[in-house]
């Protein structure tokens, strides 16, 4: 048991040491929000200084519809990481995810890594999380004390069969999965949110999900962190290279799942390759009701610690003001009615 916990440990600082270099972005794909202009208003009647983002999420007040996505836990590193993040989604009142929790089911040599998140952000929301692949073999105790362990608000469930399938010692076996999500959801007793880790969640599947009763889906589509670029370079081999770029545009997963609204009631998380306040603002009007990134905001933390996330995302919503202001919206219910179009 020891040495499985051991490799579970040097895993998450390897995806630490990759995600603070560029080596992981996708090589050729983008998340496609280069294909969408802003339709300039020139008799705008908005009053910028109006524009106001304070809104609910989980029962929890936010001043952002921004999320610090789910990134890291279980190993040294991430204690320190996870501390600052959390400060840093504290000062900004915005939600923040814990990175997988898999490795706390096996011993509890790093629960403080999970903890420090709910202990430095006690009063935003705070997302648990755990992989689809490791919901299979859990009974739905494990996932009550993987909440319980970081008080969360929600439980992200990330499925990422890519990752898995190309991983050392992975686990690509998903089959039966939308059951189990289906009675988890029922048991939980927080909302589950479904979310990709890079390569995109169609239509058809987020439809699926939300006929399990999820409650948040959040797109991780293609064009940031390809995640099958990261475990071949921890494999050192290129036998998988060809599926590198693979997965579907963030753009076009948000557009396509938006579209579910009119008959889910649902929380969607534009994300992938959020990669500054312009792709920030291009998902929310393309239908996200929250967007977030990870990689972006990990590297600006090591380079500039919490103060340079929090300059960052406020930098990020003054873009946002503006682009609003631009094109007469005054809120971002109207941000989303026909504010883009298609180059």
């Amino acid at each position: 048991m020891p040495a499985k916990s051991d490799s579970i440990s040097d895993r998450k600082k390897d995806h630490i040491r990759l995600c603070l270099t560029d080596k992981v972005s996708f090589k050729e794909k983008t998340a496609g929000f280069e294909n969408y202009d802003f339709i300039h208003d020139a008799v705008t009647g908005v009053d910028i200084s109006k524009i106001s983002f304070n809104s609910d999420l989980f029962g929890k007040k936010i001043a952002f519809p921004f999320l610090i996505s789910c990134m890291t836990g279980g190993t040294t590193e991430a204690g320190n990481i996870n501390l600052k993040l959390a400060e840093a989604a504290e000062q900004l009142k915005i939600a923040v995810g814990v990175g997988s929790q898999r490795q706390a089911l096996e011993n509890n040599s790093f629960h403080s890594t999970y903890k420090i998140i709910r202990k430095n952000a006690p009063s935003v929301p705070v997302l648990g999380n755990i992989g689809a692949a490791q919901v299979l073999g859990l009974d739905s105790a494990k996932i009550l004390y993987l909440r319980d362990l970081v008080e969360a608000d929600a439980m992200v469930i990330h499925f990422n069969p890519l990752q898995e399938l190309i991983q050392k010692n992975g686990e690509p076996l998903f089959a039966g999965v939308l059951k189990k999500v289906e009675i988890l959801v029922k048991k939980l007793e927080v909302p589950v949110i479904a979310k990709e880790v890079g390569a995109g969640i169609s239509a058809e599947a987020a439809l699926k999900l939300l006929d399990c009763g999820v409650k948040g889906i959040d797109t991780a589509g293609a064009g940031g962190t390809s995640w099958s670029g990261v475990e071949i370079l921890r494999n050192k081999n290129n036998e998988n290279d060809f599926l590198w770029d693979w997965g579907i545009p963030t753009s076009r997963c948000i557009r396509e799942i938006y579209k579910l609204k009119k008959d889910y009631k649902f929380t969607l998380i534009g994300s992938g390759g959020i990669n500054s306040g312009v792709d920030m603002a291009k998902a929310l009007a393309l239908g996200a009701d929250i967007a977030a990134s990870a990689r972006k905001i990990l590297i600006e933390l090591h380079h500039n610690g919490v103060s340079g996330v929090v300059n960052l995302i406020n930098g990020w919503f003054d873009q946002l003001k503006k682009i609003m202001y631009l094109t007469g919206a005054e809120n971002l219910p109207q941000f989303r009615e026909n504010k883009l179009i298609g180059r």
